[in-house]
């Protein structure tokens, strides 16, 4: 059995082995004295008793037994320096934080917490020792996590060149089908960017591409509706290649310029690229607090009047979020929210905008806010492929960051620590501060 929670333990590992040691049984063997905390014989034991099980269910050979207690030693005293950080910090862990945590492990081995408990007293573990020792080692994750963050600097261009370079390894076996309308100068530069963009916004309006290029560009596949056909990105023009990242079908791109004019793409198919695509809606709500003066069935009762009026044809909707929705972002747009993901709401608000149908208005319901009704007024699936690859690329540099700096960290409060090895069997007996 593998006792271990993967996002809890230090960064540090003994042999790739989780170490689950005992809180302080006896004084009479102090082994170590870190600042003012202390590591017991008793600590090691436990701690040897753990890794030398892990070790075995995996069928891993140890070091002599004099090399793995000092290693064993060097984590617990890096445990109790960043244990005494977290207590500095003012980190507690409360029981029902470390109950869930200590269910998820239990899961993770596919045990139930009894057959937790029976498997620790194999391995001459009891339960209230491994409880508290989680219990540190979420104090201890928490601790490391607040002060090795603020460490963590990532540049927008870090991000921009990581996400470019996996676009670019994602695209590689991609097939784009895509047209393009070419522009050429004109003696008035400007006028010809001018008709780009105009083209391109009617483009977005939903204009046909094709009768478009036909009508307007001056590029080689212009009598063919602008149609180049299905490429890779190897096979186009080098300039057709560098404004495709991980754009999806019915993408319009541009306008671009070149040496000989200005030039917009269409994606008009795509074969073998994974796309993320979200759907984004457009609701339009009122919102009525509940106060002193107005309880919630008062709340409760105004939106029905209001539905009524609506339903009635004697105001709209956005009359009367103008002049009663306590929602002041909202209000002055007739209540209208703008195109957002559901996730952005509280629980409540996004089931409603989730399954009402187009055009409908909802009961009045109860939120941490008030009460509301709402009218989903579109739906629209939104392309996030790019975003998804930048937040993709933002997580790796993270992790890797993270993992440099936590490294650093953990050298630096070492480094200031007092440590005193008391143990006359180890071979590391020492004074050392700093």
């Amino acid at each position: 059995m593998k006792i271990w929670i993967p996002a809890l333990f230090s960064v540090l590992t003994l042999l790739g082995s989780p170490i689950v040691s005992a809180t302080p049984q006896s004084l009479d063997h102090v082994v170590a004295i870190v600042n003012n905390g202390v590591i017991l014989q008793t600590d090691i034991d436990t701690a040897m008793k753990t890794v030398k099980a892990n070790a075995g269910e995996k069928g891993q050979p140890l070091p002599p037994a004099d090399v793995l207690k000092e290693q064993v030693l060097e984590k617990l005293v890096l445990d109790e320096i960043q244990l005494q950080e977290a207590k500095r910090m003012g980190i507690q862990i409360d029981d029902q934080r470390l109950d869930q945590a200590i269910q998820s492990i239990a899961k993770e081995n596919g045990q139930t917490l009894e057959q937790l408990t029976a498997s620790l007293q194999l391995q001459g573990l009891t339960y209230p020792v491994f409880r508290e020792q989680i219990r540190k080692e979420m104090a201890v994750s928490e601790a490391r996590n607040a002060q090795v963050r603020r460490r963590v600097n990532i540049s927008p261009s870090e991000v921009e060149t990581l996400a470019a370079l996996l676009a670019e390894r994602t695209t590689e076996t991609v097939e784009y089908k895509i047209a393009q309308i070419q522009l050429h100068f004109s003696d008035d530069k400007e006028a010809t960017e001018q008709q780009a963009e105009e083209l391109v916004s009617r483009l977005k309006q939903g204009e046909d591409f094709s009768t478009l290029a036909y009508t307007y560009s001056k590029g080689p596949k212009a009598l063919q509706g602008g149609d180049w056909g299905w490429m890779r990105k190897e096979e186009m023009p080098t300039i057709f290649a560098d404004q495709i990242t991980t754009q999806g079908r019915g993408a319009i791109i541009g306008p671009f310029r070149s040496g000989v004019g200005f030039h917009i793409l269409m994606i008009q198919d795509v074969k073998g690229l994974e796309t993320v695509a979200v759907t984004e809606v457009n609701a339009q709500h009122i919102l009525i607090k509940p106060s002193i003066i107005l309880s919630d069935e008062g709340a409760k009762k105004e939106l029905d009047g209001f539905i009524e009026q609506i339903n009635s044809g004697k105001r709209t909707f956005g009359e009367l979020a103008q002049q009663y929705s306590q929602d002041p972002g909202s209000a002055v747009a007739n209540g209208i929210l703008g195109f957002q993901t559901a996730d952005n709401y509280v629980p409540e608000f996004k089931h409603q905008v989730e399954t009402l149908p187009i055009g409908q208005i909802s009961p009045p319901f109860k939120t941490v806010h008030g009460w509301h009704i709402v009218k989903v007024l579109d739906r629209r699936s939104v392309d996030k492929t790019e975003s998804a690859m930048k937040n993709r690329a933002y997580q790796i540099l993270f992790k890797r960051k993270f993992n440099e700096e936590a490294g650093a960290w953990l050298q630096e409060i070492r480094a200031s620590a007092y440590v005193e090895v008391l143990d006359k069997n180890n071979e590391q007996n020492n004074n050392d501060k700093g």
